[in-house]
């Protein structure tokens, strides 16, 4: 008999966004750790700014569970359960709609997620200026696909005790579920938010009472107690869907450096955790207060809001100094969209603008709209560091900026884009000297090999050079 394991789980969706989702799957990963639970949050879709909330509201490193990563159902179920163990139950909030998806097929939205993951769903329902057509509208969502488990809804943005009572009679009557708690109106539930969502955790230490206003709301309006009984009524998951990490061979641990601070903070977990099993040594760096490069064999620069803190970052002259001349030497550098604005020669926005690193043969204008916004399809076509060509890399973007660049110098890129914008023209990944930079972000799902080819970089550039001191 094939052993099974239980996990405890629930998604946390809901018909359509701007529903309550993330006000809910806060209040509850934060409510339930004060219950001296052991919570593991998952976000689906692909996101950097939600899981910061959701890891300091856990207290746990938030994961992403998005299906365009990956090539196979199979394959996402093993990232879940990886993290999932161990813990008292595990919390997925959904993106979007609850089946809404990049294609017609449906095969990316919450709802398969869930199917995937055999989660029981609980349906976030803004009940606002809605009676019993709520009913209506859980019912469809039951009925809309088969085996679409929803086991219990949460109103949000009720108005009054006899508002509530009437939109719970009909649900419970019509649906045969639970409604496990209802939410009033209330604006400090909620997160400020900017150009690309919510405003990360890291940004604002005096945020952090929006999370602490979300738990007391689900601590006073929701049943606990009944929610743990759905999310430990999980049906058991195969255990052999329960991956093994794979550790590198290299001798040494090449030390690569990651740009890791206010301006820098759109970095996957399980991004980090492949370069560390890859044989990485990770070496933190703050862009804003490090006067120097330290040692290191390669750099990892991810993205982030690098616009928002431009001043300082130029006011960092000796830390920029020190990258440059480092990449200069050979130093190779992986970038992703915040990362490749700060490699830029300049970064302009409004009336302002600031010095850069001035690696890359171009400079960044910051917009009023967006420039790139969902999933993208790379093909790697052309030399670059990192990857061989003809690989396929699955990602996704979000940037209200583009360049600026005079054509005095060839620009190589490494990816034809089959979706997604990228620096547009079908192009995106800068190549220069050993450094690649996009706007497109990676998971580890959807570029198996980048942790990999990463590290062995650093590894040739160690062993060729012994690491790199400060520059400055």
């Amino acid at each position: 008999m094939p052993q099974e394991i239980c996990l405890p789980r629930l998604v946390i969706a809901a018909p359509q966004g701007r529903s309550g989702k993330t006000t809910v799957t806060l209040g509850l990963c934060a409510a339930l750790r004060a219950r001296r639970l052991i919570i593991q949050p998952y976000k689906k879709g692909p996101d950097y700014i939600d899981p910061s909330w959701l890891t300091e509201a856990a207290g746990r490193a938030c994961r992403s569970l998005d299906p365009f990563f990956y090539d196979e159902s199979q394959a996402l179920l093993a990232a879940f359960i990886r993290c999932a163990q161990d813990v008292d139950l595990s919390l997925i909030e959904g993106n979007h709609g609850l089946f809404d998806s990049f294609d017609e097929t449906g095969v990316g939205s919450t709802a398969a997620v869930a199917r995937t993951l055999n989660a029981p769903i609980l349906l976030v329902v803004n009940a606002a200026r809605t009676g019993r057509s709520a009913a209506a509208i859980v019912r469809g969502c039951q009925t809309f696909e088969l085996n679409t488990n929803i086991a219990g809804v949460i109103l949000n943005n009720v108005a009054h005790g006899r508002h509530e009572a009437r939109v719970r009679e009909a649900i419970e009557s019509h649906c045969h579920i639970p409604v496990v708690g209802a939410i009033p109106r209330d604006e400090k539930l909620t997160i400020p938010d900017r150009h690309l969502g919510l405003i990360p955790r890291s940004e604002e230490e005096t945020l952090l009472s929006a999370i602490t206003n979300c738990q007391a709301a689900i601590e006073k309006y929701l049943n606990l107690g009944l929610i743990l009984r759905i999310a430990r009524a999980a049906p058991p998951l195969p255990a052999e869907a329960s991956p093994n990490a794979e550790h590198g061979s290299v001798g040494s641990h090449p030390r690569i450096g990651i740009l890791r601070d206010r301006a820098f903070t759109f970095y996957y977990p399980e991004n980090l955790e492949a370069l560390g099993e890859a044989g990485a040594e990770l070496v933190f760096i703050n862009s804003l207060t490090d006067a120097n490069l330290p040692p290191v064999d390669a750099l990892y620069m991810g993205g982030g809001f690098p616009e928002i803190f431009m001043q300082q970052l130029s006011a960092n002259v000796s830390l920029r100094g020190s990258i440059k001349n480092a990449i200069e030497m050979g130093l190779p550098v992986y970038a992703e969209c915040g990362g490749m604005m700060y490699l830029s020669r300049r970064i302009h926005w409004d009336e302002k603008s600031a010095e850069m690193v001035g690696v890359l043969p171009c400079e960044i204008e910051m917009t009023n709209r967006p420039q790139g916004h969902g999933y993208v399809v790379a093909h790697v076509d052309h030399d670059n560091p990192f990857f061989a060509e003809g690989t396929v890399l699955r990602g996704h973007e979000f940037h209200n900026s583009r360049l600026i660049f005079d054509g005095e110098h060839s620009l190589h890129t490494a990816y034809r884009m089959s979706r997604g914008n990228g620096l547009g023209n079908g192009r995106d990944g800068i190549v220069v000297h050993n450094v690649l930079a996009s706007y497109a972000h990676l998971h580890i799902g959807g570029a198996p090999d980048w942790a990999k080819s990463l590290v062995q970089r650093a590894q040739l550039y160690h062993e060729s050079c012994q690491g790199v001191g400060s520059t400055a």
